[in-house]
């Protein structure tokens, strides 16, 4: 049986305590506070009470570390050493409608030297109702609990299963989703929209999705994901083919051979002259 290091042991300590109150207020989901961020995008109380738990667990085991939250923002660390990025509910629109998809997402992102964006070093997303733990360590591989995840062997895109978020009221440029997606929805088998980022990017680690793309994405939606599915064996990368996915809030990810067809897709699709 493989053992984690004793950073993914206190990622998952962490996301096991906050996961029992996300579970009691997913049943009674009728009954929470929710107030509203903007348009379409709502924050409940079980996703604030949720991310204090996360901050309360973390910063105990590592009190000098920075965080990334998405609902606390930024707090500074000491910057020589790793901060923690965490999304403790994504796919919150599902979890108020009473969808069972959702989870907990939590990253490690090491400091660069000389500053700029860091390197996610480890990876945890926690799907509370399945109890399933998809976890990743940089040179440790991607795995399930205690089994070792590869993306898909797929390689025609006649046969693939694609994930894709799509953009809503007030997010996201739905000229350019339309574009890519036109391109790509004749080539494949189907597409798919489960509402979580996160959750999305673990079930292509996880071989379950053959591909995913979606831009006008957060760190949190998919530090922890990009790294699962490299360590599966995958390719991710921005729009452009570029290794600048957190930091362009847009991705593309596949097996070696669908990622290069499905961004020779995307590439065309972008280029091309779009309707007004």
């Amino acid at each position: 049986m493989v053992s984690h290091s004793g950073l993914l042991t206190v990622m998952e300590r962490a996301a096991r305590k906050a996961a029992p109150r996300l579970r009691r207020d997913f049943n009674e989901v009728q009954h929470l506070q929710v107030s509203k961020k903007g348009p379409a995008d709502f924050v409940s109380m079980a996703d604030q009470r949720a991310e204090r738990t996360l901050y309360d667990e973390l910063k105990k085991a590592r009190p000098d570390w920075g965080f990334l939250l998405e609902e606390g923002g930024e707090i500074a660390g000491d910057p020589t050493k790793p901060r923690w990025i965490i999304d403790p509910l994504d796919g919150t629109t599902n979890f108020l409608h009473g969808i069972p998809h959702f989870a907990i997402s939590i990253a490690v992102e090491e400091p660069r030297p000389g500053g700029g964006r860091g390197e996610i070093v480890s990876a945890l997303v926690y799907q509370p109702l399945t109890d399933e733990s998809f976890w990743a360590e940089k040179g440790r591989g991607a795995w399930l609990q205690d089994q070792r995840l590869r993306v898909s062997s797929r390689r025609h895109l006649d046969e693939s299963l694609i994930a894709t978020g799509i953009p809503f009221k007030g997010h996201g440029d739905h000229r350019e989703w339309r574009a890519i997606h036109d391109a790509i929805a004749i080539e494949v088998a189907g597409i798919r929209r489960f509402g979580s980022a996160a959750l999305d990017l673990a079930w292509v680690a996880a071989g379950r999705f053959d591909g995913f793309w979606e831009s006008g994405l957060q760190s949190w939606d998919i530090a922890a994901g990009i790294l699962l599915v490299r360590e599966a064996g995958g390719f991710v990368t921005d729009f452009r083919g570029a290794d600048r996915a957190l930091e362009r809030g847009e991705l593309l990810a596949a097996n070696d051979v669908l990622h290069s067809r499905l961004h020779k897709l995307m590439a065309g699709a972008l280029k091309a002259p779009r309707p007004a």
